[in-house]
């Protein structure tokens, strides 16, 4: 971990777009900020999402970021809802070493019925199924990969349950996202914000958490007492409020410092995020060429095969003779 460094809050400057690793060593905590603002609206801007469906998208590009700047390799971090609400599918992926993209599946009408019935939580707007979280060191290296369900739970629930079953130590994350209204016919301008904290005692030990085994036929399980420093540290967390996580005029070092000045925060230099994609012309017009001409003849229309992609909605134009020069006319 790279040196900390000590911030005068009263004058620090709300970095957005970036995480901030932290310590409150007297707790054995570490934990890691996330706030998104430019980069964000960059991704939504890109898509004719409704409100709902930004929303949940923020959420999972905050959670991508959150989980994939914790890599200690080059490597990618993609996380992956299917499930049978109206938006059935959130692909949000990080990049290293501070590349986010994402992108959303939505079903307009059943979103529309969803929210004229009003029932529009992010549990229904994501429906149920499950969410997998898999992180790809590179094509020499295998994939690991985690599957949680998704069963009237938000993403937050899911990337608790993720932890305590996958990595069994002990966390809690907070997570918001929305827009903030400008100016009168201004777009509003989306931001999202997630902290999250673990407890690893400094003497290596293993923090006691609640395990689940299953092994009780009655369905209970024998209560574990929690450490006092984790416990206080949760109590702390849990009074942010989504607001404080969203607004661009508060730093996240005084967001932590508003949470732990009691016991002492030490942060580190923040990772700042941008958008990525990785389409292009030439690549598109490649996997092309590998296609049988039955199956580019089904893609074309009026003679020219349209390709548009998913996350940064830019669409793309080939003609035959494109393709045959890719193939050297064979």
């Amino acid at each position: 971990m790279k040196d900390p460094r000590t911030v005068d809050i009263t004058s620090a400057i709300s970095v957005e777009d970036a995480v901030l690793p932290f310590e409150i060593k007297p707790l054995g905590v570490r934990g890691r900020m996330v706030r998104f603002g430019n980069v964000l609206d960059q991704i939504l801007d890109r898509h004719d999402y409704p409100m709902a469906a930004s929303a949940v998208l923020a959420e999972a590009v905050t959670l991508a970021a959150m989980f994939g700047s914790m890599l200690k390799f080059d490597g990618k971090f993609i996380l992956q809802t299917s499930t049978d609400g109206p938006v059935d599918m959130l692909v949000a992926d990080f990049a290293s070493p501070n590349l986010v993209r994402g992108y959303a599946r939505v079903h307009h009408d059943q979103l529309a019925a969803l929210e004229a019935s009003g029932k529009l939580t992010p549990q229904a707007v994501i429906g149920n199924g499950h969410l997998a979280m898999t992180v790809d060191q590179g094509a020499d290296m295998e994939r690991y990969q985690g599957i949680v369900g998704l069963q009237n739970a938000t993403l937050s629930d899911a990337a608790h349950e993720y932890f305590r079953q996958s990595e069994q130590i002990p966390t809690m994350l907070k997570l918001a996202a929305g827009p903030l209204v400008g100016r009168a016919g201004a777009a509003p301008s989306w931001r999202a914000g997630a902290i999250m904290i673990q407890h690893l005692p400094a003497d290596r030990g293993i923090s006691p958490m609640q395990v689940y085994s299953g092994d009780n036929p009655d369905g209970t399980e024998d209560e574990v007492a929690e450490d006092d420093n984790w416990v206080k540290a949760k109590f702390l967390l849990d009074t942010v409020e989504d607001h404080e996580m969203l607004d661009p005029l508060l730093s996240s070092e005084r967001v932590l410092y508003r949470l732990f000045h009691e016991d002492g925060v030490t942060v580190y230099p923040e990772l700042k995020f941008e958008r990525y994609c990785s389409c292009s012309a030439d690549r598109l017009r490649d996997i092309l060429a590998r296609m049988s001409d039955d199956d580019r003849a089904h893609m074309a229309e009026d003679g020219e095969i349209k390709v548009k992609c998913e996350f940064c909605s830019t669409e793309y134009v080939f003609s035959p003779a494109d393709i045959d020069a890719q193939t050297g006319g064979d």
